[in-house]
């Protein structure tokens, strides 16, 4: 899967949190998955964020999931503790996750 290419130099880390949510893969969710999420806004040299122009990167633990082979590159939902859903991607059967743009899924804005 090919993602967004985002100028590191624009990116500013807006937030960073860890904790224990859910994923859902095809339908099927997975409950009690530990994870580790930093999410960066593109920035404008004028200081202003740029809509749609953002990364989330980290790590799921999927280690135990026999399906973690398969989630790599697919389009998956996150459900963090604090009731919010991320669309990210896997980009390693080890849990490492990264998503730019709008997540996996491509919108007509970047």
């Amino acid at each position: 899967m090919v993602l967004h290419p985002v100028d590191e130099a624009h990116l500013k880390l807006i937030e960073r949190c860890a904790g224990v949510g859910e994923l859902t893969f095809r339908g099927r969710i997975f409950p009690r998955i530990g994870y580790r999420i930093s999410r960066y806004q593109g920035m404008a040299p004028s200081g202003l964020p740029v809509p749609g122009l953002h990364r989330i990167e980290g790590s799921v633990d999927i280690g135990a999931l026999p399906e973690a082979a398969r989630m790599t590159g697919s389009a998956l939902t996150l459900r963090l503790e604090d009731g919010r859903s991320l669309a990210i991607a896997l980009a390693s059967s080890d849990g490492r996750v990264l998503a730019e743009g709008h997540g996996p899924g491509r919108c007509g804005c970047c």
